[in-house]
């Protein structure tokens, strides 16, 4: 070491000082163990369904009861379908019949109500079917005293019911707006507010909505869906809000393009195909519509299934989610990447 890198006496002792300290500092703690500090969350309650990790945690709805509306046919069939072979009762609501003429999709009928009813029932699960109008609260509040009076209690409740309309904004008739936010939109508020009213005295409750991607995006042709399935986003956020307090938890499950009545007709075809090509077929076959769309998809499926919905709904239900609340699910074969 030459002299100019040397250090100075009074570096070296203040160096030689440290280590010592050091040296100290280190027998010290070998003597003297600090005392183990409990882990912060020890001693404070633990929120239900919390731990410990055991295999399927809470993820069963056995000894549950549950409404489903808009559960003759699609989503709101199959999410009925799920929680019954999950263990629960379910109790399946549906006009059957029709809506409005602001509806592309033929009408739910009786016999697909009854034909959802077979299928929960095959699990062994109670079912009540139940005819009505979303849009008549009065008619919700009769459903949910039946529902409560059968099942002794209603644990889970999933707002489905929808109707859409393709038509261009500046064509629209008045029912083209306005039946398609009263169904979806207002239907969906009065579901939550008959039916939170029952869970709240029994400080418990799993509510889901089901919003869909168009809610996230604009839609040409379709601005009256679009708009109420982006309501019922803000509605749930607040309901969630609101409904905290009393061990209530709103989600919203927010499908992809799925292949069921709403959506199984030429416009509707013809739309999905003119989102990737320019002058889509005048009457495009299912088919072509897949082709179009599953190249933009990431897992490269153009057209989901009823059944590829349902097992994010029983998630949501289940005592797996106790934390999860305010939440938008997606569930859409990738369309969700191309979203912000």
């Amino acid at each position: 070491m030459t002299a100019q890198n040397q250090p100075s006496f009074a570096r070296r002792a203040l160096l030689l000082a440290g280590a010592a300290t050091g040296v100290a500092i280190a027998q010290n703690a070998t003597a003297q163990p600090a005392p183990q500090q409990n882990p912060p969350s020890e001693g404070l309650p633990r929120a239900p369904g919390a731990g410990p990790i055991t295999p399927a945690r809470g993820t069963q709805l056995t000894g549950k009861s549950a409404v489903v509306t808009g559960a003759a046919r699609g989503i709101g069939r199959a999410i009925a379908v799920e929680m019954a072979a999950n263990g629960a009762d379910v109790a399946i609501l549906d006009i059957c019949g029709v809506v409005s003429p602001a509806s592309n999709a033929k009408p739910a009928t009786s016999e697909e109500l009854a034909e959802t009813e077979r299928q929960v029932r095959a699990y062994g699960r109670k079912c009540l079917p139940i005819k009505l109008d979303i849009r008549d609260i009065n008619s919700l509040r009769g459903a949910a005293n039946h529902v409560e009076q059968e099942f002794g209690k209603i644990d889970i409740v999933v707002a489905n019911a929808a109707i859409q309309r393709w038509k261009p904004l500046m064509e629209m008739d008045d029912s083209d707006w306005y039946d398609v936010i009263n169904n979806n939109l207002n239907g969906t508020a009065n579901t939550l507010r008959v039916f939170a009213a029952k869970m709240i005295p029994q400080n418990y409750g799993r509510i889901i909505v089901l919003s869909s991607m168009q809610g996230k995006h604009g839609t040409k042709d379709g601005s009256s869906y679009s708009a109420s399935k982006w309501g019922i986003l803000g509605l749930m956020k607040s309901a969630a809000m609101e409904l905290g307090r009393y061990k209530i938890t709103v989600n919203a499950l927010i499908p992809g393009l799925v292949d069921t009545a709403l959506t199984r007709y030429e416009t509707r075809f013809k739309e999905a195909i003119g989102e990737t090509q320019p002058n889509p077929p005048e009457h495009p076959t299912p088919q072509q519509a897949w082709d179009a769309r599953q190249v933009q998809v990431p897992l490269k499926v153009g057209w989901l299934q009823p059944e590829d919905i349902s097992p994010a709904a029983v998630f949501l239900a289940s005592d797996a989610a106790a934390m999860v609340t305010g939440a938008e699910y997606e569930v859409t074969g990738g369309d969700s990447a191309h979203s912000v």
